[in-house]
């Protein structure tokens, strides 16, 4: 563990992410593909949490945007993180890992409930923590839950894995011209309003000093790279 840079770090995983090439849903062999990337670290001593959205199930602001009650809409997308986070446990199981889910909505059936000091715990023991249900609230998105989620644990750094292999000055899938950040300041990520995390994430990460790397989840071991110090997306960080 000691060429890793990052000791304890905090996933954000979006729900499209988990779809695959399929439109909908969730796609066994990304998440089965996910774990292994996940026990690598985790073999590795590298404590690792993950928040993931639910996009691929049910958008909250989607479905706002077509009418429903905005706070109605945000719950409904709570619960569909919590069956993503269940399929990830499923395959993080499978793969070798002793995982929990924690939802920040009580569901002592299925999940234990987000509790921070027993979250560290099990961190601390080596097993994996799924924080499901955003940060239970409406109207606060997962990349805010992840912010938060990430501040609390006490992370070394926060991870966002996306289609796109880090920053750039505008959308490389519409301008061919797009230019790639290395690194970036917080400050200039919310001054350009540059798509991210949601300027309250980002605001978040800023006031507690929490290093952002955002890369490309499919790149074979960007992960693992990235945490030890390697130049895989792009960082932001402290001007």
């Amino acid at each position: 563990m000691s060429d890793y840079r990052y000791k304890r770090v905090l996933l954000k995983l979006s729900g499209e992410a988990l779809m695959g090439e399929g439109g909908y849903g969730i796609d066994p062999e990304v998440t089965d593909r996910l774990a292994h990337q996940v026990r690598d670290l985790h073999d590795d001593g590298i404590e690792v949490g993950v928040v993931v959205g639910g996009g691929n199930i049910f958008r909250g602001i989607a479905g706002a945007a077509k009418g429903m009650d905005r706070a109605q809409a945000d719950y409904m997308g709570m619960l569909a993180t919590v069956m993503n986070a269940l399929a990830l446990q499923d395959a993080f199981e499978r793969a070798g890992c002793e995982c929990r889910v924690m939802s920040a909505i009580q569901m002592n059936e299925v999940c234990e409930p987000y509790i921070r000091r027993r979250a560290m715990r099990h961190l601390e023991k080596g097993d994996v923590v799924i924080f499901a249900a955003g940060s239970g609230n409406p109207y606060f998105t997962t990349d805010t839950a992840a912010a938060l989620r990430a501040c609390e644990i006490d992370a070394d750094c926060l991870i966002k894995a996306t289609k796109v292999n880090g920053i750039y000055d505008k959308d490389p899938k519409q301008n061919p011209d797009a230019v790639r950040f290395d690194t970036i300041s917080y400050h200039e990520v919310l001054v350009r309003g540059l798509q991210v995390m949601d300027s309250t994430a980002a605001a978040l990460c800023q006031d507690n000093h929490m290093p952002i790397i955002v890369l490309n989840i499919e790149g074979d071991g960007n992960i693992k790279r990235a945490l030890k110090g390697e130049p895989v997306g792009t960082v932001v960080k402290e001007d």
